[in-house]
Formats: structure tokens, C-alpha cells, sequence
């Protein structure tokens, strides 16, 4: 029995070998070196000679100016991070409510979930180039987008967040919220794959929990919280990982790095903007991994 335990345990890591090799491959073959190389060039000053670039040794001192001397950095990854904590925990919400709602049977449900996945293929880099050839056009009459940017900037959240206060809820949590209003464009556009994602963990639920349930008599409240939440909270982590990644990929500063780059033609701080970027993203991402796993459910 034992022999057949291990021979099991043996196959699902050769299995799971075998799904990252592709990955693991690309990344050897295609990625490693020009990670090297960036190293270098954050500890280096890099100038374009013909037939190729010199490379002098300067230290830290392309840290030191990102930090202290570039005048956009420190706000751009300051704003990164500030949008990120109030974005995310909106992102997953809406996702988890949205993905809720889409696993329910009703008429059309094929449609709605292709309508809330709309957004993630209109932003994709396929549309984007489309777009920029000619192919397509996504800006369409100008006239209906000034009004539809009218109709947007008109909204007065003051009577919300008077109603609110006059309830008596905490001014931080009203503007948190009033903020998530007036980021909700954003939101949706952002929740396309956790909404898959959710979808996926929504219906591996065994379906006989939800008939013990309410055979108990549990309500639909204490079904969402005792049953439902739980099951899928493995991919609450799986979407705030994704979630954070994805604000950081999307974010101005990384603009900023490939501007640095190729336009100011300073290589060495854009590779130092590079790696102080990937430190900060990393230690979110281990400090958010340790916190929620700790929380997190799972079901044999």
C-alpha cells in the first residue's frame, strides 16, 4: 500500500512537471539571459557605441536616482500601490457577487457570462493591434463619447455620502465607497478572468452540501458563508495574486520604465526602476500569500 501511495504521489509531481515545463522552457531559453542582463545594466551606465553598447560599472547610483532624484517615480509606484489596495479588494468582490449571480440558472446565462468576459477580450494586445491597423474601430462617433463623458462627470455623490453619514457609517468606509463608485468602469473591466475563475470553483462544489443544507434548514445567508465561501476561498488567493499582478502590469509606472528605456535612452535606470518595481510586487505578493493562505480552506 505504501509503495502504492508513493508510486501516486510520484506520477501527480511528474504530472505536475509536466504542465510547468512549457513554461519552464520559455523561461530558460527566452527570458533568463535578458534577466542577467538586466542586472548588469541596473548596476551599470550603458552607452550606445557603434556595433553595440559599452557597460561602466556605477554601483547603486541608478538605485539612488529612481528613488531620490527622478521627480516621477517614488509618486507614480506610491499611486501603483494606494490603487492596488483600494482596486483588489473591490475586484475580487464584485467578482465573487458577479460570479454568484452567473452560476444561478436562468434564460441567457451563456450570454451575460460572455458579456461580463467582454471587456478582458476588448483589451487584449489582438484587438489593441487590430485597432491600430486600421481593421477595427473602437472609438467610434466622438459626439456620443463627449456625451457619454458628460453623463459620467455629472454624477453628485453628495447625496449618497449624506445619506450614509446620516446612518451613521464610519466616514472612512464612505470613502472607500464613494471611490468605488467612481471607479467602477475600472472595476468591471478589471474582473473578466476572476469571474471565470470563481465560476470554475462554483460549480466543483458537490451539490449534495447545498441539499444537506437546507434539508438542516440552513438559510440562503448561512449557506453562502458555511458552504459556499469556504469551497472557494483557495481561489479568493488564486485572484488576488492574479488581481495584484495585473494592476502592476497596467499600471503608469511601467509606461514610465519603458519611456526611461527607449526614449531618454537611460537603460540603467530603467532596469534599476525595473527591479525596485519587481521588489515591491514581490514582497506584496509574499506578504498577501503567507496572510490569506493561513485563512484559506481546503477541501479532501
Amino acid at each position: 500500500m505504501k509503495n502504492f501511495h508513493w508510486t501516486l504521489a510520484r506520477r501527480r509531481s511528474l504530472l505536475g512537471i509536466a504542465f510547468i515545463s512549457p513554461w519552464l522552457i520559455g523561461f530558460i531559453f527566452l527570458f533568463l539571459y535578458p534577466l542577467l542582463q538586466s542586472v548588469r545594466f541596473s548596476f551599470s551606465k550603458l552607452t550606445i557605441v557603434e556595433g553595440g553598447y559599452e557597460l561602466a560599472a556605477i554601483g547603486w547610483s541608478n538605485f539612488k536616482n529612481a528613488l531620490m532624484i527622478n521627480p516621477t517615480f517614488n509618486r507614480l509606484l506610491t499611486e501603483s500601490i494606494v490603487d492596488m489596495i483600494v482596486n483588489v479588494p473591490l475586484i475580487l468582490f464584485f467578482s465573487l457577487f458577479s460570479a454568484t449571480l452567473l452560476n444561478q440558472k436562468f434564460r441567457g446565462r451563456l450570454a451575460a457570462r460572455a458579456i461580463f468576459f467582454l471587456p478582458v477580450i476588448l483589451a487584449s494586445n489582438a484587438i489593441a493591434a487590430a485597432e491600430a491597423s486600421g481593421l477595427i474601430n473602437l472609438i467610434g462617433d466622438s459626439n456620443a463619447i463627449n456625451e457619454m463623458g458628460n453623463v459620467a462627470s455629472s454624477f453628485n455623490s453628495d447625496f449618497i455620502v449624506m445619506m450614509l453619514l446620516d446612518l451613521g457609517i464610519p466616514t472612512g468606509f464612505i470613502d472607500y465607497l464613494t471611490e468605488a463608485i467612481m471607479r467602477i468602469y475600472d472595476i468591471v473591466s478589471s474582473s473578466g478572468v476572476q469571474i471565470i475563475i470563481f465560476l470554475a470553483a462554483l460549480q466543483g462544489i458537490p451539490g449534495t452540501m447545498y441539499e444537506v443544507a437546507k434539508i438542516e434548514g440552513a438559510t440562503a445567508y448561512e449557506t453562502f458563508w458555511k458552504i459556499t465561501f469556504p469551497m472557494v476561498s483557495p481561489l479568493i488567493l488564486t485572484n488576488m495574486i492574479y488581481t495584484i499582478i495585473d494592476s502592476f502590469t497596467t499600471s503608469p509606472i511601467t509606461r514610465t520604465i519603458y519611456t526611461t528605456a527607449f526614449t531618454t535612452q537611460d537603460f540603467g535606470l530603467s532596469a534599476a526602476m525595473s527591479w525596485l518595481y519587481t521588489l515591491v510586487i514581490g514582497i506584496m505578493l509574499i506578504v498577501v500569500g503567507i496572510t490569506v493562505s493561513r485563512r484559506v480552506f481546503y477541501y479532501n
